[in-house]
């Protein structure tokens, strides 16, 4: 059971808020990386907001997940230019790899593999993003290299 005295301090900081359920949610997920049964239920009793509410908004929202996921979030685009580009073999070099489906986290724990409509990157497509970092022009090969940089540098 996790601690969930961090709730209450999140809750009360946006008190004088008028509709402060996104920004409360967006806190409680930072904080626990993810917006659990257990979570979701405290913000439920420190807000008065209905739990079947407060969960439409966890699972509606794409920034929210009600799912631990891995160190790193791989976002890999899957629209149109992309698979043009020849992304449909870059995705699977990538689940073979890992061993995991889209919306799969591997066993270790690292990567959380996400799909994307669109990335912004079509001119470097086929592309994914790891956290915060971009990688385009795509070869399976490439893609691989990658993710293993990032399990070894620790990143």
């Amino acid at each position: 059971m996790a601690d969930l005295s961090k709730v209450n301090v999140i809750v009360k900081k946006y008190s004088d808020m008028k509709t402060p359920l996104i920004p409360i949610l967006k806190d409680v997920q930072t904080e626990y990386q993810y917006l659990g049964e257990e979570v979701l239920t405290e913000v439920a009793k420190c807000t008065n907001i209905p739990l079947s509410e407060i969960y439409g908004v966890a699972t509606f929202y794409t920034l929210f997940t009600t799912r631990q996921k891995g160190q790193h979030i791989i976002r890999f685009c899957d629209n149109a230019p992309c698979y043009v580009k020849g992304a449909e073999d870059v995705l699977e070099a990538i689940k073979k790899h890992l061993h995991i489906e889209i919306g799969e986290t591997t066993e270790d724990n690292k990567f959380t593999l996400e799909s994307t409509s669109c990335l912004g990157l079509c001119a470097v497509a086929p592309c994914m993003t790891i956290d915060d970092d971009a990688h385009g022009n795509l070869s399976p090969e490439k893609a691989v290299a990658i993710i293993e940089d990032y399990r070894m540098k620790g990143k």
